[in-house]
């Protein structure tokens, strides 16, 4: 199977596991899942109220680029990486993007790109978004 593929299918299965996990906290707050296979987006989106307060958070977002898995936001107790290492995804393939791209050699994770490429990807990657929701 594709790496890729794979890769799509680990992460619906992650996400699916900490929305079904999510859902069953007594809230008001109701985890959905939003998957972009063409795009490589990945979310849980927690929504609803809870009494008088109103909730529209991601606490995870993951984005697939190339054939390594960004993890964007993370506000799991675990960590999301752990789940992915347990699904057997290579640290180099895991790729912490919300760490400073300076900062993620230092990590055990990948850095997602050869040198010189981060500040490539970043301004391609909002030309693209840009275009994208318009």
């Amino acid at each position: 199977m594709d790496t890729r593929l794979r890769y799509q299918e680990i992460i619906k299965t992650i996400l699916r596991e900490h929305a079904n996990f999510r859902n069953t906290i007594p809230d008001g707050y109701q985890s959905q899942l939003l998957f972009d296979d063409e795009r490589g987006g990945y979310l849980v989106l927690d929504i609803g109220w809870n009494e008088n307060k109103y909730l529209h958070a991601t606490p995870i977002h993951i984005n697939l680029i190339g054939d390594k898995i960004w993890i964007q936001y993370d506000d799991t107790e675990e960590g999301v990486a752990t789940d992915l290492l347990a699904a057997g995804v290579p640290k180099e393939d895991i790729v912490l993007g919300f760490r400073h791209p300076k900062v993620r050699e230092y990590t055990e994770f990948g850095t997602g790109f050869s040198d010189g490429d981060e500040g490539n990807f970043a301004e391609s990657a909002a030309v693209e978004s840009v275009s994208v929701t318009r």
